[in-house]
Parts: structure tokens; C-alpha cells; sequence
């Protein structure tokens, strides 16, 4: 075994870091790994058979080497994850090099990482297909003439042996080596009883071919699906030892391939970035891998390339397609100042982009680590499988054996009893055990990172489960979080066109957010504005000014009264009418005469409605919590069909509503976006953040919607629910198995090679159980 020298492993510089283990073949090898690391002194362990890293936190006088050199005494290999290098400061970026290449020595970079653990993963299953097939077309025959006694000609048992002779030696070799390593550690897994399985059948079948009555030619041979009874010194198990290792190597590779399928969206995550960049450097484009982008740097991307890195857009207007990243089908319009993400696509014009986060601070870094932590982590259920597998091989080798001395003393019968014995070892592997919630967190967490779904962990799908009640923060979450022009009501021979022609040029030179919610809508909808004269921002009132030769007013109807105007009484009935529904009412006067009322408000998200229906639909009772003012919840509530609204709340009392909520005994969910909802986030039982929202208001969630959606949170519960309820039905399947197979096997009810055919399909059954939430949309 290759071992990992101190010289080879970098220094620890904090108190986490990732290993790579090498050499683990089912659930037990993961337990026993994790218990090592976990006698350190200092050391917690987390190791993850799917996955097949191991995420450790250890303190100080802890080195990484040390933990190689554990997890190599203990019969496996590990491997340093890299740490992703951190960004160079602006003045360090450096030139090009011919060919557009990192320069030598340049730190990998997580899609270089990614792309060489696949290359690794495809030798290796290129590897076991191979043993398979060869395995597979030698050991049919003897297969078929054990089974099929009309096929059996004289001397047909010598053909038998020279044909699966090199299956249970070259085939079965992964499991052999692997259970003299485990021996010489005094451990036991699957493989010891796949090995000791095959071997004892094997060399049960040489000592009756060289010193029984098995090798006399003319000899004729039965098949029974149960225990045989047959003369012991006659009989031969050949098919059992080559078709066993055959059909365990066909489960290990559809296990191997459809492992790689499970972990497919998180590689197509780290692979959706751009690879270079056209960077700016003294107002000439220069081409630069994207490794050396740094914060501050200002690039170009052009129509159909993809965003190197998340910045602002200093130059141009075009539309982004997020598809790739959050899900949304929909191109988003961008101009100067707008946010962009990296790895999303300039669907039309021309960008110049000034980045603001590179490396692993960016959106899509982050959301690959936070798929990667959630498919490392476990969860309750599968903490209990661990530690059943962790103690299942020993009880199944001291099953066997009880299996063997039972029928020996009970029937005297040493054919029988060795037939149930070996079909005890071979039926018990506890691998689909170790896959049950792996494989579908796995295929759950990345599925939801394709549909702009982040879950932290695997312990916030038992929370999913339970919630009842779900907080929606308004601001931001249900409303669009900025004030928008919803109707203009206009006197008689007043066009709507005019109305927001004059208001809507006035308003456009006042900074006040009300303002410019009337200055954007108006210009929306009649397009270009006309620069006003005589400008005169009236402060808590208005604004005054002469348009297109117009004196005119809009604001407050104060601003109106005080020179001499009235509003008429359908403008007036409107403006009441605005008030009661929690609206801003805006009057506009041009020429001594009122002429229109505007509405401005924070507008409903389009979906936030259809959203509540469905959170409804999945048995959660939705509530709005909101520091506005009683008139706007309840006008929000109403437009969403929302019953129970907490209003004029302030964001320290946010707490107090969770915890009140939770202290009727009910489960809470909470969504929101803002600073101020970090910390009711954190109290909820269930977090979901909107991934348009603060950087505090994420790290505080359990789930984070990529998406500014609020059906996205629906999504996200029915995701969370199907994975566990996958997980629930993948491990009632492996308990389920081996908990009824083991009694057959020991009654002699089970033939071995059916036995080991049973128990590699357990496997796959569980991980393709897993692949289904692929499809879930």
C-alpha cells in the first residue's frame, strides 16, 4: 500500500480540513475510519462512504499528517483536500503567459480538482468493468452446468475448475487483499465475508475434486435453491464461489456508476464557471485564466460568454441568463450599476464588469461548498446505521459459525451445514446500509442546488418534516422590497399619458424613493422623460417645477392646499381609498388645477399568492410578519390570502414572535432576506433565506433560495421531504433485507450464489431508489 510521507502533507492552518479516503469498499470500512480519528485526542470525524471524504475538525498540536498517518495505519489512504488559494491583490494580478496558461506552481483550481477526482473515478471504473466482463464470460459456464445437470458431460467438474479457478483468484482479488489488510488490523468488513464466503466453497470444492469421490469422471451434480444435502465428499461449490464474486462485481460497478450519477450536479456545479477572462490592463483587453481575476479588476464579456466572476457592471446594458445557476428560465435586464454572478451567461450586449468577489467568495463557490458540506453531512437516521454496520460483520461471522456447529449437532449433516453457513456470510453484507442515506442526500442536495435550492445538512430534512407554521417576512420576501408605481387615477380630459409625463420628469430629479418609484414607472411606460425648469424640492411635501411650459406640483395634497388647490371629490375618494389599502398616494396639479392621483407601494411579488397556496397545500399554516403598519399587512395579507399577520413589528421583536409562535407548541419556518431577519431566522426551527438577500441573513439559514421567489420555498420543503422520505425508504429496505434474509440463510432455505445475487442487487436497488429524485421538479 502506498503510503503519504509528512513532507507530502501541508501543515494544518486551522482547526478543519478534508481528506480523500482511499481503499473503502462498504459502510463498515467508513465506521472504522471514523472511530479512528475519532480516538485522537481533539478530533471529530465525519467519514462518508458515498462520498468517500472524511471532514475533520481537530485542535491544536494537530496536524493534518497526523490524521493521514491514522487513517493509513488503519488500512486506507487519505488525501488532503486543497484549499482553494486566496485571491491576489489588484496591484499583484499578473500578465498572461504564452498560451494563456496558469503559470508553474499555480494552485489548482477546484474545477482542475474536480476535473482530476473524475478522471481518477473513470480509470477506476474502467478498472472493475473490466474485471467484471472477464469474470462474467467465465464464470456463465460453470454456472450454467452446475445449474443445468442435462449439460454435464464426463470430466465436465475438471473444466468447471479451470474456468472459475482464476475468477475466485484474479476476480475476487479486490476482496481478498482487502480482508488481509482489515486482518492485519484486526478489523472485519463485507469484504472478509465475501472472502472467507468464496475461499471456504472454493477450497470445500478442490478437497472434493483431489481427495473426495467429486473428481470421478461420469460424475453428475444437482442444483437446489436451498441448502444441499448431497454427499459431502461429491460435492462441489465452484458456481458459488465464481458466480458469488461475479455477481458482487456487478453490483460494486452499477453501485460505482450510479454513485457517480448521484454526485453529477455537484460536478457540473464546479464546472459551470468560465475559464478565462478578458481582463482590462491600461484600456487593452487582455486574456487571462480566470485564477489570477482580482478583486478590483475590470473585464469584458461579450454576448453568449459567460460571467468570469460576481461584480457590478460599470458599462453597457444586456440581459443575464441565471438559468444554469438558480433554475430561473427568464433572462434578467442589467445596466450600469446592477449586481452580476459569475458563471451566469451575457445573453445579448456588450459588459464591462468590475468584480467584486473571486475564488471561494463567490455565489457559485459558496453554493458548491454548501452542497458539498450537506452531502458530507449525515443525518440521525443514518447515525444509527453507522454504528449497526460498524458492529454487523463480527455478529454475522459468529452467526455463521453458530450456523455451521447448529447443523452439525442437529443433523450431522456437514454438506447442509456448510451450504447455510457460507449463504449466512454471503447474505449479510450490511452495504446498502451505508448507501441508504448518502446516495439520496447526494442526489437530493445536488438536484436542489440545480433548481437554486441550497440545504445546509442532512438534519434540515427531519425539520422539513415537522414544520407546521411558516414566518414570511414581507419586505423583500413577499413584496419586491422597492416602492413601485401600481395605478394613476386622472380627472376628466386628463390623459394618463400627460400625467406621467409631467410628474414623472419632476420626480426624476428628486433622490426621494417614493420619487423615483413615480420617475421609473413613468418612464416604463412613456419613455423619454423631459428635463424640467425652475426645480424646487419642497422638503416632507414635494417637489415643484415648470414642464414643457407647465407650472406644476406633485406630492403630499399639503403641498397642493398651500397654493390654493383642491383636490376634486374623485381624486379625493381615491387618495382615502389608497390610504385604507396601505398605499402612498402621490396628487399632481399642473396650471392651478389638480389633475391626478398616483399610487406608489412596495408591489406584491407575481407569485407570492400561487406561493402561499402551496405552502398551504403542503399542511403549513402561513403567517405575515412585517414592520410596516397595520393597514399595509393586512392589505398584503388579503392580496396573498394570508390569515394571520403580525404588523409594526420591530426588528429586535421579530424573536419575540418566533419564540411566542414556538411556545404554542407549533414547528416554525421562517423566510426572509434582510439584516434584520438574521436573527428570527436563526431561532425558527427552519431557516430559509432568499439568496437575493444579506450575506447575515444566509449564514443564519438552514436553507438558502437562490432564486428572489417564494415558490422557490415551497420547492425547497417538497425537495427536503422527498429526500428523507427516499432516505426513510432506502434504509427500511437494507433493514428490511437483511433482517429477513439472515434467518433464511441460517435455516438453509437460501442457496449461496442466489444469496450473493440478492444481496449486490440490494445495493443497487438502494442507490437507484436514490437516482429517482433526479426527476424532481
Amino acid at each position: 500500500m502506498a503510503s503519504t510521507t509528512t513532507a507530502e502533507v501541508p501543515a494544518a492552518e486551522s482547526s478543519e480540513t478534508e481528506l480523500t479516503i482511499g481503499g473503502m469498499t462498504c459502510a463498515s470500512c467508513a465506521a472504522r475510519v471514523e472511530k479512528k480519528l475519532n480516538r485522537m485526542e481533539g478530533v471529530t470525524a465525519t467519514v462518508n462512504y458515498a462520498t468517500e471524504k472524511a471532514h475533520v475538525s481537530f485542535g491544536e498540536g494537530t496536524e493534518v499528517a497526523d490524521l493521514v498517518a491514522v487513517v493509513e495505519k488503519t488500512g486506507y489512504t487519505a488525501r488532503p483536500v486543497p484549499r482553494p488559494a486566496p485571491a491576489p491583490p489588484p496591484s499583484a494580478a499578473p500578465g498572461p503567459t504564452a498560451g494563456g496558461t496558469a503559470p508553474a506552481g499555480a494552485p489548482a483550481t477546484d474545477g482542475e480538482e474536480a476535473s482530476a477526482a473524475e478522471g481518477a473515478a473513470t480509470d477506476t471504473l474502467a478498472a472493475l468493468r473490466q474485471r467484471l466482463l472477464v469474470s462474467a464470460v467465465l464464470s456463465l459456464p460453470v454456472v450454467l452446468l452446475a445449474m443445468v445437470p442435462a449439460l454435464q458431460f464426463d470430466n465436465w467438474q475438471w473444466l468447471s475448475l479451470t474456468l472459475a479457478a482464476p475468477v475466485v483468484v484474479w476476480g475476487g482479488l479486490p476482496f481478498h487483499r482487502a480482508t488481509w489488510t482489515n486482518l492485519r488490523h484486526g478489523a472485519a468488513t463485507m469484504d472478509t465475508l465475501v472472502s472467507i464466503g468464496t475461499l471456504a466453497a472454493f477450497g470445500w470444492s478442490l478437497w472434493a475434486l483431489f481427495l473426495g469421490d467429486a473428481g470421478m469422471p461420469g460424475m453428475r451434480h444437482g442444483f437446489d435453491l436451498t441448502a444441499s444435502r448431497a454427499d459431502a465428499s461429491s460435492t462441489i461449490y465452484l458456481e458459488v464461489a465464481s458466480g458469488v464474486i461475479t455477481f458482487i462485481l456487478l453490483g460494486r460497478y452499477l453501485e460505482a456508476r450510479s454513485k457517480r450519477k448521484a454526485g453529477s450536479a455537484l460536478r457540473a456545479l464546479m464546472h459551470l464557471g468560465a475559464k478565462d477572462v478578458a481582463v482590462l490592463r491600461d484600456g487593452t483587453e487582455v486574456r487571462v485564466p480566470v485564477g489570477r481575476l482580482a478583486v478590483g479588476d475590470r473585464f469584458v464579456v461579450r454576448p453568449g460568454e459567460k460571467i468570469a466572476t460576481d461584480g457590478t457592471v460599470v458599462e453597457g446594458v444586456s440581459a443575464v441568463d441565471a438559468a444554469l445557476l438558480t433554475g430561473e428560465s427568464v433572462p434578467v435586464d442589467v445596466s450600469a450599476g446592477d449586481e452580476v454572478t459569475g458563471a451566469t451567461v451575457n445573453v445579448s450586449g456588450r459588459l464591462v464588469v468590475e468584480a467584486t468577489r473571486v475564488g471561494a467568495d463567490t455565489q457559485l463557490a459558496r453554493m458548491a461548498k454548501l452542497v458539498e458540506d450537506a452531502q458530507n453531512g449525515k443525518a440521525a437516521v443514518q447515525r444509527l446505521a453507522d454504528r449497526i454496520s460498524a458492529v454487523f460483520v463480527p455478529v454475522v461471522l459468529l452467526i455463521a459459525l453458530g450456523t455451521l456447529v447448529t447443523w452439525l449437532l442437529l443433523t450431522d449433516d456437514a454438506t447442509a451445514a456448510f451450504t447455510a453457513a457460507v449463504a449466512v456470510l454471503i447474505i449479510a453484507c450490511p452495504c446498502a446500509l451505508g448507501l441508504a442515506t448518502p446516495t439520496a442526500l447526494m442526489v437530493g442536495t445536488g438536484r436542489g442546488a440545480q433548481l437554486g435550492i441550497l440545504i445546509k445538512g442532512p438534519e434540515v430534512l427531519e425539520t422539513t418534516r415537522r414544520v407546521d407554521t411558516i414566518v414570511l417576512d414581507k419586505t423583500g420576501t413577499v413584496t419586491t422590497g422597492r416602492m413601485t408605481l401600481l395605478n394613476v387615477h386622472t380627472t376628466d380630459g386628463t390623459t394618463e399619458t400627460d400625467v406621467l409625463r409631467i410628474a414623472g420628469a419632476l420626480e426624476h430629479s428628486s433622490e426621494h424613493p417614493i420619487a423615483q418609484a413615480v420617475a421609473t414607472g413613468a418612464a416604463a411606460k412613456v419613455g423619454t422623460l423631459p428635463t424640467p425648469e425652475d426645480f424646487t424640492n419642497v422638503p416632507g411635501l414635494g417637489v415643484r417645477g415648470t414642464v414643457d411650459g407647465h407650472r406644476a406640483l406633485v406630492g403630499r395634497p399639503k403641498l397642493l392646499t398651500e397654493a390654493g388647490i383642491t383636490l376634486p371629490p374623485p381624486l379625493a375618494a381615491a387618495m382615502t381609498e389608497a390610504a385604507e389599502r396601505g398605499r402612498t398616494a402621490v396628487a399632481v396639479a399642473w396650471d392651478g388645477e389638480a389633475r391626478a392621483v398616483l399610487e406608489v407601494a412596495d408591489a406584491i411579488k407575481d407569485t407570492s399568492a400561487e406561493a402561499v397556496a402551496e405552502l398551504r397545500a403542503l399542511g403549513l399554516r402561513p403567517v405575515l410578519l412585517t414592520g410596516d403598519n397595520r393597514a399595509v399587512a393586512d392589505s398584503v395579507a388579503r392580496a396573498t390570502g394570508i390569515d394571520e399577520v403580525y404588523a409594526e413589528v420591530l426588528p429586535q421583536e421579530k424573536v419575540d414572535v418566533i419564540r411566542r409562535l414556538r411556545a404554542e407548541g407549533r414547528t416554525v419556518a421562517m423566510v426572509g432576506d434582510g439584516v434584520n431577519d438574521a436573527a428570527a431566522l436563526a431561532t425558527a426551527d427552519l431557516g430559509l433565506a432568499m439568496g437575493t438577500g444579506t450575506d447575515a441573513a444566509i449564514e443564519a439559514s438552514d436553507l438558502t433560495l437562490v432564486r428572489g421567489d417564494l415558490k422557490v420555498a415551497a420547492d425547497a420543503i417538497r425537495l427536503s421531504r422527498s429526500t428523507l422520505a427516499t432516505i426513510r425508504g432506502n434504509l427500511f429496505w437494507a433493514f428490511g433485507y437483511n433482517v429477513a434474509a439472515l434467518p433464511l440463510a441460517a435455516f438453509g432455505l437460501l442457496n449461496p450464489m442466489i444469496a450473493g445475487a440478492a444481496m449486490a442487487f440490494s445495493s443497487v436497488f438502494v442507490v437507484t431508489n436514490s437516482l429517482r429524485l433526479r426527476s424532481f421538479t
